[in-house]
């Protein structure tokens, strides 16, 4: 039946995984496929034809797997493809740019809100779009933070080089804002999240998209009557177009769970 289908998540990389233990957490029951196309990574940095040719050849790769719902679980990729997949595909696509904007805008006080993300993602201005949409007194400030991404594809999250690094990076934000709620505007930075914490400090709310996605994912599912209803333990897949090692590393550190049938796979463009 249709409610047996998986869910299917892609990622520029590793850290779609943030949002993918999420949907793990809330939907123990629901299937998932996997992709991230670490080869490629990142994203930020591309020009935005080229992450919408990425990104369509991985939901090509995924339309195989008769999937029931797409999330998108890279913000670069959101910003660029999320209206074309939701006009391309016959199933719900959820991207992960306003449910972590929703997040925000519930936790912050002072109406001072800061997103951090790729190049890509920045320079879409989705975020400030998202979050002025919904409510329009608010003040984004917006920075990229492209050294961020290769730290976590290196399964580098914490010590004195990752301190510095994200330090530097945040820098800028620090000086001109007094923010109280950040956005982390991209998957990989929850992986980073105990050392972004401590640069910019406890008095400001970190804000990731996974939990509100889950969330999210599970609101339609429900409404449509496509929730898995019986009783399973699914086995999930994971696929990536580059090395595995970190791939596995990474799921098993930050997922918990041990995963070691990690398929790497070469996507065509035939979307």
């Amino acid at each position: 039946m249709y409610m047996d289908q998986p869910i299917g998540v892609i990622d520029s990389g590793v850290g779609g995984l943030t949002v993918a233990s999420e949907l793990m957490r809330q939907l123990p029951k629901e299937k998932l496929i996997y992709l991230g196309d670490t080869l490629r990574c990142p994203y930020g940095p591309r020009p935005k034809e080229e992450v919408i040719k990425y990104t369509l050849e991985m939901v090509n790769f995924l339309r195989e797997k008769k999937m029931k719902l797409l999330v998108i679980a890279c913000n670069t990729a959101t910003a660029f493809t999320l209206d074309i997949l939701r006009e391309t595909l016959d199933i719900p696509v959820i991207g992960v740019i306003e449910p972590g904007a929703r997040a925000a805008i519930k936790m912050t006080n002072n109406m001072n809100v800061g997103v951090i993300g790729t190049e890509g993602t920045i320079e879409s201005k989705a975020y400030p779009a998202a979050l002025t949409s919904i409510h329009a007194d608010l003040s984004v400030y917006d920075l990229a933070c492209p050294k961020f991404v290769p730290l976590v594809e290196k399964g580098m999250f914490t010590g004195d080089e990752v301190y510095r690094v994200i330090e530097e990076s945040l820098q800028p934000l620090k000086t001109i804002a007094e923010i109280d709620t950040l956005i982390l505007g991209c998957t990989h930075y929850p992986l980073l999240a105990d050392t972004i914490q401590a640069v910019v400090g406890k008095d400001v709310m970190i804000i990731s998209s996974g939990e509100e996605t889950a969330r999210e994912v599970s609101a339609i599912l429900g409404y449509q009557a496509l929730l898995f209803e019986g009783e399973r333990h699914p086995e999930h897949e994971f696929y990536t177009t580059g090395s595995s090692d970190v791939f596995e590393q990474i799921t098993q550190q930050w997922l918990d769970i041990t995963v070691n049938d990690v398929k790497k796979i070469t996507i065509s463009s035939n979307f």
